[in-house]
């Protein structure tokens, strides 16, 4: 399935997003990741979503630009987030969400994540489908009360450091061993078509 603009969709059911408790009446539910749902993705996104499916990239590689586009809204104060892992959690729904074939979230994943997952991955499959601009209108205002210290480069570096702790030494070699081989294609498609110019 090609990657497209779509409108939003949201998740059949009841909205999780807020869940009350005694210490916090307003607190996040970061599983509930389809506040993304009330905005969408930009059509520069998905050109470089498509570029880089053209170029043969993994899928992840397609759904960081969803992300990288959602940290940019953060950063430009459009909305916040929570966390940096919400804020990554977004940028994947709207990927899974128009048409990029993310794999499935680990085993140890919650139910709720996978659900989410699951679900976004079916609405990319069935395409556009008219929002609720009751629920896109709320979505949009939880998010506006959020923080924009998610997007900062001290939050993205802790993140980051934090994912590479999880993966084993092998699964960073394989990575690195990838993008090695991603990058001499790319060094030689470019030569070629200097070649040909």
């Amino acid at each position: 399935m090609s990657i497209r603009a779509r409108g939003s969709t949201f998740l059949s059911g009841r909205c999780r997003a807020w869940r009350v408790n005694r210490r916090s009446p307003r607190r996040w539910n970061a599983e509930c990741t389809h506040v993304a749902e009330a905005l969408m993705p930009e059509q520069e996104t998905l050109r470089r979503a498509r570029r880089d499916k053209r170029q043969g990239k993994a899928a992840s590689t397609q759904a960081g630009e969803f992300v990288r586009e959602e940290m940019h809204h953060i950063r430009e104060g459009k909305h916040g987030a929570q966390s940096t892992k919400q804020a990554i959690a977004i940028g994947l729904s709207k990927a899974r969400r128009s048409g990029v074939k993310l794999p499935r979230p680990p085993a140890s994943a919650k139910r709720s994540t996978k659900r989410s997952a699951a679900s976004a991955s079916r609405a990319g499959r069935r395409g556009r489908k008219q929002p609720s601009a009751r629920r896109s209108r709320a979505t949009s205002r939880a998010l506006k009360r959020e923080g924009r210290s998610a997007a900062s480069r001290k939050a993205l570096s802790r993140q980051a450091r934090s994912a590479a702790r999880r993966r084993s030494a092998t699964a960073r070699s394989q990575a690195a061993r990838r993008a090695s081989r991603t990058r001499q294609r790319r060094q030689h498609t470019a030569r070629r078509r200097r070649a040909n110019a």
